[in-house]
């Protein structure tokens, strides 16, 4: 798990990059489009050419606890796309301290 975690935040680092250039330049929708486009790319396309090359067990477990967290994480980004919220710095620490929790959450199972 902890390698993995590592992996996926390695993975990450350039969105990371990316997404704070952006934000620092005011550049909402360049922030949050290289976000959400990452995901749908990783979600989908390399899910998806992963699947064609061999087939991809999918764990029940996967159903316990990720695709709800991640569900979760949807809803909550819900109101600042669809009432159009600002997301400040509160917003920030929080959506970073839930992911500490969550990893917190992965470690301790």
């Amino acid at each position: 798990v902890i390698g993995l975690t590592l992996v996926a935040i390695g993975t990450s680092l350039p969105e990371l990059a990316t997404t704070v250039m952006a934000a620092y330049r005011n550049q909402a929708d360049v922030a949050l489009g290289n976000v959400i486009g990452s995901n749908m790319f990783n979600l989908l396309a390399i899910i998806g050419v992963a699947a064609l090359v061999g087939p991809l067990p999918v764990e029940p477990k996967l159903l316990h606890y990720d695709l709800w967290v991640m569900l979760a994480a949807s809803l909550l980004i819900g109101p600042f796309v669809f009432r159009g919220w600002r997301m400040g710095r509160a917003w920030g620490t929080v959506f970073v301290g839930l992911y500490g929790v969550y990893l917190m959450a992965i470690l301790a199972h």
